[in-house]
């Protein structure tokens, strides 16, 4: 599930926790690491029951309006294919699901206000018109429909960023990750696949199996950032003398000794590949200055620190 640019971050993320919390332990450190990587799983599992929770709403409103004194023909007579669809069954039918979702705790009962709110959203959107216009009905359509509905209404959405953020502190910025899982999801099962949990690590996904599982990465990567912190840390504040001393716990100072501790980790892992790799995460989390500051500063220490033999390089084939 989780790949190694949502390792990076998630590591990222702990180590800065760490600089502003040195009293944090190596063990306090990694089991917040877990936390953070199950803790997104937890995200597209309850991202997934949606499914179920507007399509209730869509049959609940059609009973209403049938339920009325004097209905209207178009309300006896409802066009029942959102309804109907093929995704929603199997979901909510699911023991598997259904069991992890109640262990984890994890309902939109507790918000049915956004699930209206979400599904009247739905009903003015062209591509549901569309949807509803067709009489052609298959589990691809519906898989089709569901994917453009978690694309148009939840990534940019105030009211579950709202929702997310009181429910986890964790959840922030994995929405979108965990809608790209969904939509996955959705299109395993509009080819007849059966649901199942997948697995943490994208690398448990893939045959043959890596000769370096996802969890060593991001394991080992955390332990060598977290051991190497204090020594790459002032390497890092004393390299450039734009930096004021209250100024030193920054992203960009974090994403630099990430990726020096990256490129000791992974002598095999090319020294541009890590480069890249952290000046793509400070696009989104640092400032705009930050893109080449961590480009001309991480590229210069990380050679300097291959001279003095501290970094080691393994040449490639």
């Amino acid at each position: 599930m989780l790949n190694r640019r949502i390792l990076r971050i998630k590591a990222f993320k702990v180590l800065y926790s760490y600089a502003e919390n040195p009293a944090m332990t190596l063990a306090e450190v990694e089991s917040a690491l877990e936390t953070s990587c199950e803790a997104t799983r937890s995200l597209y599992l309850l991202m997934l029951d949606i499914i179920p929770a507007i399509t209730r709403e869509a049959a609940a409103r059609i009973e209403n309006a049938r339920g009325k004194f004097n209905p209207t023909e178009e309300e006896k007579n409802p066009n029942m294919k959102f309804v109907e669809n093929s995704i929603a069954p199997l979901l909510d039918a699911d023991p598997d699901l259904n069991k992890i979702l109640s262990r984890r705790k994890l309902s939109w009962e507790p918000f049915d206000a956004f699930i209206r709110e979400t599904y009247d959203s739905i009903l003015t959107k062209d591509y549901f018109k569309r949807y509803m216009a067709d009489p052609v009905r298959s589990i691809a359509k519906d898989t089709a429909l569901f994917i453009k509905i978690f694309e148009e209404e939840f990534v940019d959405s105030e009211s579950l960023a709202d929702i997310l953020e009181d429910l986890s502190i964790w959840w922030v910025d994995d929405l979108a990750y965990a809608l790209t899982v969904c939509c996955d999801t959705l299109k395993s099962l509009s080819k007849g696949k059966r649901w199942e949990l997948p697995p943490l690590y994208r690398s448990e996904m893939l045959t043959p199996k890596p000769a370096e599982s996802d969890k060593t990465f991001v394991t080992r990567l955390l332990r060598t950032a977290y051991s190497c912190y204090d020594k790459y840390f002032p390497l890092v504040a004393s390299s450039t003398d734009q930096w004021k001393e209250d100024r030193l716990f920054t992203t960009d100072t974090v994403l630099i000794v990430m990726g020096l501790a990256e490129a000791k980790a992974f002598p095999a892992l090319p020294a541009q590949v890590t480069i890249n790799e952290y000046v793509e995460i400070s696009k989104y989390y640092s400032t705009p200055k930050s893109r080449s500051f961590v480009n001309g500063l991480l590229d210069r220490l990380m050679k300097k620190l291959i001279e003095e033999g501290e970094i080691v390089k393994t040449p490639s084939v």
